[in-house]
């Protein structure tokens, strides 16, 4: 069950008991800039901010060599014949 956005506010708003007023602020500016003003993304960016981890910083490249030469596949048939062994060999209705 989602919480309903006014308490959404009254949980961020509350946060100030706990933590500084202007980390919490520029949490919720930092939130609404990105256009993701939730809740838990507020939460994440205060703590990014409290333990001082940096957001948005530059793109890594990554090197070829840790490039995959082969690419992982699903598949569904060797996790069904798992299930069979392990079900013995019965099906949920």
């Amino acid at each position: 069950m989602q919480c309903p956005a006014g308490q959404w506010m009254v949980d961020i708003l509350a946060l100030v008991l706990h933590h500084d007023e202007q980390a919490v602020l520029v949490a919720v500016e930092m939130a609404l800039a990105e256009g993701v003003a939730t809740k838990t993304h507020v939460l994440n960016l205060l703590h990014r901010l409290i333990d001082r981890k940096t957001t948005g910083g530059a793109n890594i490249d990554t090197p070829q060599a840790l490039v995959l030469n082969l690419e992982p596949k699903a598949n569904v048939e060797r996790y069904d014949g798992l299930r069979i062994l392990k079900a013995g060999g019965r099906h949920a209705p």
